[in-house]
């Protein structure tokens, strides 16, 4: 200890001044980590609360723990199901809209908006209003340039449909006096001709080569000395 009180006092810049008996003095960590108790709180008080603190945090904690183990369950079940992130997000959209149509502000801003309806389809201003568009509507369709307007797109409409229908007619009787006109019926006729002399020499070609005689002949060798 005296070597250290000299130590000390040689690098003190108020050297000399020091006493050479000073000790050491024992420090209490758990006092100085301590904080001061709040004003109106016994040391009694102050440590049944942390102690309730402590308890609290620990609880806490395995609350915690509880919840990741549930989470990691909830997970599997899921996945066995074959549920996927997504099924869940519709899930919890669907939940979240039903909460919001049930909710007291969701019912009173319905019913509001059911009452301003109802307001704004009985003044006297909407009904002006309306009785107005069907005066025009009336007018509109009574007048004679929106019958004639009628007439015109009936009349055209029937044009169209008869030219339409004129135009098949005038196809299908080409295609009838093509069918009876000689050229035709001359290719039909060398069709049949060319068709008859192909399956006539199939069938030669093929008795030729069932035929007994055909199968075992073999041509004559020429053993004539060169």
């Amino acid at each position: 200890m005296e070597s250290a009180s000299q130590d000390i006092n040689l690098n003190s810049p108020n050297k000399g001044l020091l006493s050479d008996a000073m000790t050491d003095v024992p420090v209490d960590s758990a006092a100085s980590a301590r904080t001061a108790a709040p004003e109106g709180l016994t040391l009694a008080e102050e440590e049944e609360l942390r102690s309730e603190l402590a308890k609290v945090e620990e609880e806490i904690g395995t609350l915690r723990q509880v919840l990741a183990a549930k989470e990691r369950h909830c997970g599997e079940l899921k996945r066995k199901l074959g549920l996927t992130p997504l099924d869940g997000l519709k899930q919890n959209l669907s939940k979240s809209w039903h909460d919001v149509q049930v909710s007291n502000a969701y019912v009173r801003t319905s019913e509001k908006l059911g009452e301003w309806n109802d307001k704004v389809t009985q003044s006297d201003l909407y009904l002006s209003a309306s009785s107005t568009l069907e005066d025009w509507n009336e007018k509109l369709t009574q007048s004679e340039a929106y019958k004639k307007t009628q007439e015109t797109l009936s009349q055209a409409g029937q044009k169209t449909s008869a030219a339409l229908s004129n135009v098949g007619s005038v196809i299908s009787r080409k295609l009838g006096d093509m069918r009876n006109s000689a050229t035709f019926k001359s290719f039909e006729d060398r069709v049949g001709t060319i068709k008859s002399r192909v399956v006539g020499s199939r069938e030669n070609s093929t008795d030729g080569l069932h035929s007994p005689s055909g199968a075992g002949d073999k041509p004559p060798q020429d053993n004539a000395p060169f």
